[in-house]
């Protein structure tokens, strides 16, 4: 049987598997999943359809699986999904998702969400990254793996920030950040790239030097951004960090961070 604190309150229908914890005065909903070896601290709210897979540890005081804050919800049955080994500090909230976004909020495994810190419906966040304290992403967000957002930063709905990004702290990303860039400011402007991340996670010397070729033929050169790209295809192609690049360019509706 789970570990359940006998203050918690966990309703009769909810999933829990035999190695949870559940701590002192913590609510679980009926329609909440909770994965081995996961841990929830005391005075958690864990409510609507979520899933969280294992190793989870859930802090005090977090609300996962709350009603979107978006007028047009109206109580549809959407979901919440976590993996595996994230790591939600206190008073974080994780929203469901909404009929009209798609209808689940999906977060990958080994996120670290810094106390305060918001991921609103509809986003979908990757592995292995950081929102720092009081970040808040905006609802239909999409983040990338291994991406760093420092303290009080603001992610504007439907951006898209992509992979080893750095969003300094108090800045307020309205466009789409591209992989591997440092971002700072209200509104965010580029301020070079994230090669202390890329070394960090293992990229040779050579990746990072064509990373570093990439960024200045888009954003350091006269050409428009179609011309840039297509010089990076012919140039650089077939190398996967150059050509994710250029995928995520192309792909950008709100346009870029510059």
């Amino acid at each position: 049987m789970a570990q359940v604190h006998p203050t918690a309150v966990v309703h009769p229908d909810a999933q829990l598997h035999e190695t949870v914890e559940i701590g002192a005065f913590s609510v679980i909903g009926p329609k909440v999943k909770i994965g081995p070896e996961t841990r929830v601290g005391p005075h958690a709210v864990i409510e609507g359809r979520t899933t969280l897979g294992a190793r989870n540890r859930v802090f005090q005081f977090a609300a996962l699986g709350g009603a979107p804050q978006d007028l047009k919800y109206e109580g549809e049955d959407t979901e919440l999904v976590l993996g595996d080994e994230n790591q939600i500090r206190e008073f974080t909230t994780l929203h469901i998702g909404t009929a009209g976004g798609g209808g689940v909020t999906r977060i990958g495994n080994r996120n670290l969400f810094m106390g305060n810190s918001h991921v609103a419906h509809d986003c979908v966040v990757g592995n292995g990254c950081i929102l720092g304290q009081g970040s808040a992403i905006a609802g239909h967000v999409l983040v990338e793996d291994h991406v760093i957002f420092s303290g009080l930063t603001a992610v504007h709905q439907f951006t898209r920030v992509g992979k080893h990004a750095f969003v300094a702290g108090g800045s307020m990303v309205v466009m789409d950040v591209p992989p591997y860039c440092v971002a700072q400011g209200d509104r965010a402007e580029l301020a070079g790239l994230n090669t202390v991340g890329l070394e960090r996670h293992g990229f040779s010397a050579e990746q990072i030097g064509r990373v570093k070729e990439a960024y200045r033929v888009v954003f350091r050169s006269k050409l428009g951004v179609a011309e840039a790209l297509d010089r990076l295809k012919t140039e650089l192609g077939g190398h996967p960090e150059v050509d994710h690049l250029i995928d995520f360019i192309r792909q950008s509706k709100r346009g870029l961070t510059r």
